[in-house]
């Protein structure tokens, strides 16, 4: 009865005083389709990179972590099987804005480019490449969508609409600071990170970082020793399955294919891979001190 939300990869359960508990699970969705196959040990991936990154951006912006280990999870939340799945947060005022930043040009914001010269309102300069590095990360927000459906590019004007200019400029400031924070980090590791999304919301009216922070499921991770524009790159993300969907002819259209074993250990190598390069710690490590 606690359940509040069933997303494409995590729920969330209102657990009283304001606290809730998000149970991330091993789903994976693509072209916002979840797919028949989970990823063993995905979500654990997942918990664990969101902890490192709020601990890393805490001095940033604050964050709604309250407690990862199940020892610190409320009574019914400690059982074995979650360790490493679950987290204790505040629960926010969530604001209908994804927060996304890019600092290479792939994805939507190509198709935006190619299509406009410009992606969510902001221009770029001329004769940019896929993948190209772009001058400067840019902040290119989306509206949230319904689950199943696409989230929608939209401009800066369109988010000092929906919420007003001073939170509009802060939430501009707080994604590019943690974007740039981030993609230091991840350089030092040999990793380029090519865009990310962040969701916020707002505690007694301050900004707060929540959900996860620069995943391979929020994020595009590429090995910088293989990127070359002109082309989507090699990545640490979902974009491996992806284009192994797009081998397949499938349509982007419900119910997604069953994946094979050779994808499934592909696509949980790659998120394994992510969290221990970035972090520089054992993922299997971090499971052991979830589960104290």
């Amino acid at each position: 009865m606690s359940l509040i939300l069933r997303g494409k990869v995590r729920e969330v359960h209102d657990v009283g005083d304001g606290r809730l508990v998000m149970v991330t699970s091993d789903r994976i969705s693509a072209y916002d389709v979840v797919m028949p196959t989970e990823i063993p040990g995905k979500g654990q991936v997942l918990t664990g990179l969101s902890i490192h990154w709020f601990q890393r951006m805490a001095d940033l912006v604050p964050n709604h972590l309250l407690g990862w280990r199940l020892s610190e999870m409320p009574d019914g939340w400690r059982r074995k099987e979650l360790a490493g799945r679950v987290m204790l947060v505040k629960a926010l005022d969530m604001l209908p804005v994804e927060c996304v930043v890019r600092g290479y040009l792939i994805g939507s914001g190509w198709r935006d480019y190619r299509a406009t010269g410009a992606t969510s309102g902001v221009t770029l300069p001329p004769g940019l490449r896929q993948a190209d590095r772009l001058p400067a990360p840019i902040f290119t927000p989306a509206a949230k969508a319904e689950v199943g459906e696409h989230d929608e590019n939209i401009t800066m004007d369109d988010v000092v609409n929906t919420v007003g200019p001073d939170l509009a400029a802060e939430m501009e400031r707080v994604s590019i600071a943690v974007y740039e924070r981030a993609a230091a980090d991840c350089a030092a590791a040999g990793i380029i990170l090519a865009d990310t999304k962040f969701e916020m919301g707002t505690a007694q009216g301050t900004l707060t970082l929540g959900d996860e922070v620069c995943t391979p499921d929020s994020s595009r991770f590429w090995p910088a020793d293989t990127w070359q524009p002109g082309a989507s790159p090699p990545s640490f993300d979902k974009q491996y399955l992806r284009d192994w969907l797009d081998r397949t002819g499938w349509d982007h259209s419900p119910p997604g294919p069953e994946l094979p074993a050779d994808v499934v250990a592909g696509t949980r190598e790659r998120y394994v891979e992510a969290y221990e390069r970035i972090t520089g710690a054992s993922f299997d490590e971090w499971l052991k001190e979830a589960a104290e």
